[in-house]
């Protein structure tokens, strides 16, 4: 039943599962993952923790009562019920992470999206998250906006391991890669050493076709329609192509003679969001030694099942992604827009995610208090 995702790891692909929850740390659910299915990381998001923490009561139900006795507020509530997932987690993976030498085996935790357009609070709460948690194989995931990469400078100069997320384009996932060149320098600087610290830079998949899909719906002409469910594959390759780039330059031969390690693609948004697609696309068309493949427990099913691995399908690809681009823009898609939107609608995804995550573990303590009388 693992044939194809043993196809897929013998590729050179690191299978990491998005999503993660409290019932599926004690009923053995991702150690079985981990066992029979490749999977060597997981990430997490607010929506995530949003649906596992308010639909699985009775696993956080002890935890949620003592935070309630103890009349903590909803803020630190969060950070507690999280942090203990991630940290479980962390523990399981510990054996992966040793035997990949801290590339795989990760775990992300990530900082507050009400603070995308903070610098200095993103870099306070990271270096906090990295305090409380409290393991090595620990990453902090911190948004690509404009705010966001000289925090992720930051943090990393400070020794934090760091998944970067929320990049849409090319041109963002540039000035990211230069973000990691940065702190590492700074890192070095500080006297860090480099082998300690690791980085992914997280690139959204399947939200590019979902938005350049409706501007070609909007366009109309038959040009633009034969160009549906391009763009996000194209744009995965262009990124692959800028990330040779930059490992083969001076600046990064530098660091590397220093130990430093590469900070990795990390596919994300690869659960496919048209019917109309094959199920695993964003993971089979994206197939590269060294790359991370984040998943949703459906997608890997999918690929496990009956997914079409059929080898390295980025490496030196680069040139086919700009002729999809360039035949987009030829027909009137602006992408610099749509990356521009995506990055925006990003945020406030997560941002109304967390709030939810909030409101609604509000009332659960509230709840928890009247049962123990302290109201």
């Amino acid at each position: 039943m693992t044939d194809t995702l043993t196809s897929l790891s013998d590729i050179g692909v690191s299978i990491w599962l998005d999503d993660l929850d409290r019932g599926r740390l004690a009923g053995g659910g991702l150690a079985d993952l981990i066992a029979d299915s490749h999977v060597v990381g997981v990430t997490t998001n607010p929506s995530i923790f949003d649906h596992s923490i308010t639909t699985g009561s009775a696993a956080y139900a002890e935890q949620i009562r003592d935070l309630a006795v103890r009349g903590v507020d909803v803020g630190e509530a969060v950070r507690a019920l999280t942090a203990y997932d991630v940290r479980w987690a962390c523990d399981l993976f510990t054996p992966t992470f040793e035997a990949t030498s801290g590339s795989d085996g990760r775990v992300s935790i990530e900082v507050d999206p009400r603070l995308a357009s903070d610098t200095a609070a993103t870099i306070a709460e990271a270096k906090a998250l990295w305090w409380l948690v409290d393991r090595p194989n620990l990453l902090v995931k911190i948004p690509a906006t404009e705010e966001g990469l000289p925090a992720i400078t930051e943090v990393l100069a400070a020794g934090v391991s760091v998944n970067v997320t929320l990049i849409f384009s090319v041109d963002r996932y540039r000035e990211v890669m230069d973000a990691y060149m940065s702190g590492l320098e700074a890192a070095a600087a500080n006297g860090h050493d480099l082998a300690t610290i690791h980085s992914v830079a997280s690139f959204f998949i399947s939200r590019v076709d979902t938005a350049v899909d409706a501007a070609l719906e909007k366009i109309g002409t038959d040009a633009a329609q034969a160009l549906a469910g391009e763009a996000g594959i194209a744009n995965g390759l262009l990124a692959w192509a800028a990330y040779e780039e930059v490992l083969a330059s001076q600046r990064w031969a530098d660091l590397a003679a220093k130990g430093a390690n590469r900070q990795r693609p990390l596919w994300a948004s690869t659960g496919v969001k048209n019917p109309a697609y094959p199920d695993d696309r964003y993971v089979v068309e994206l197939a590269a030694p060294g790359c991370v493949n984040t998943m949703p427990e459906k997608t890997l099913d999918a690929v496990r099942g009956h997914g079409h691995v059929h080898g390295d399908t980025v490496s030196g690809a680069g040139p086919a992604g700009q002729k999809v681009f360039d035949q987009l823009a030829a027909v009137g898609v602006d992408l610099e827009q749509v990356f521009t939107d995506l990055e925006e609608e990003g945020v406030v995804k997560f941002v109304d995610a967390w709030q939810n995550l909030l409101d609604n573990l509000s009332a659960t303590l509230k709840a928890a208090r009247a049962d123990a009388g302290r109201d």
